[in-house]
């Protein structure tokens, strides 16, 4: 059961890590759903934090020359600014808060682009983008469309957008980690075994999306993005009714 359990792990942080590195989110929702099958809300976003950030951290680095650091800049600062605020309210998640907010998240990457004109590359839309986003990815463990919609409006390019997000996915996802570090701790060494193992894997992952990413083009990048997305968040979505009704 062990050896088992621990190959399906392997198995779903490469193919999560790998839609990651096509898309720069996705992977992550898929991943934050099997890791809550395993481990307690609080756990499992720091797992998954732990994960993502390795997955976050290769995909930047791999596309490092296309940072745009004054949006990085910019954006960590509203992360740490949310950061503090759900530190102060002594913040605590749970499955079903964390189903909901995913499962609500398609709404935005179908919003129509004439009700809110967002561009990371603008100061204030950029350090709006580290409080809401940097906000969820703490509250709900991920928040991949939400900074879709502060960059798909941009004139920046695919390798560009996904590098960027990358970068401030690795200093979330470090908050992240930071915050639910307790939860981190209270693992097992068992529970660690799995965790260290997926790190590479999700380097692994990440450079195999790289590669299909170089050859996808532009227009079918922001469309598959949107599809893949929704399918995820009704999934949730229903997760969440489920949940809920079983309360």
């Amino acid at each position: 059961m062990y050896l088992l359990t621990g190959t399906i792990f392997s198995l779903a942080v490469f193919l999560t890590s790998a839609l990651s590195g096509v898309f720069g989110m996705a992977g992550g929702l898929l991943l934050l759903w099997f890791l809550l099958l395993l481990f307690p809300a609080t756990a499992a976003i720091a797992v998954h934090g732990i994960i993502q950030l390795s997955a976050n951290f290769s995909r930047a680095w791999i596309s490092r020359s296309y940072i745009v650091w004054p949006v990085v800049a910019k954006i960590t600062t509203g992360v740490l600014i949310a950061a503090g605020v759900l530190l102060i309210v002594n913040y605590t998640p749970n499955a079903a808060t964390i189903s909901l907010a995913i499962g609500l998240m398609p709404l935005l990457v179908w919003m129509p682009t004439n009700w809110v004109k967002l561009d990371a590359s603008r100061s204030g839309h950029a350090l709006g983008c580290g409080l809401t986003a940097g906000g969820l990815t703490i509250a709900a463990g991920v928040s991949g469309p939400l900074i879709d919609i502060f960059f798909i409006r941009t004139h920046m390019g695919r390798r560009q957008i996904v590098a960027t997000k990358a970068t401030i996915q690795v200093i979330s996802h470090a908050i992240k980690t930071i915050f639910y570090l307790d939860a981190a701790l209270s693992l097992s060494k068992g529970e660690w075994g799995f965790v260290l193992l997926a790190a590479p894997l999700a380097i692994v992952g990440t450079n195999a999306g790289n590669y299909m990413l170089m050859r996808m083009t532009d227009a079918n990048f922001r469309a598959l993005s949107r599809w893949i997305v929704t399918a995820i968040g009704v999934f949730y979505f229903i997760q969440w009714l489920f949940l809920v009704s079983w309360d």
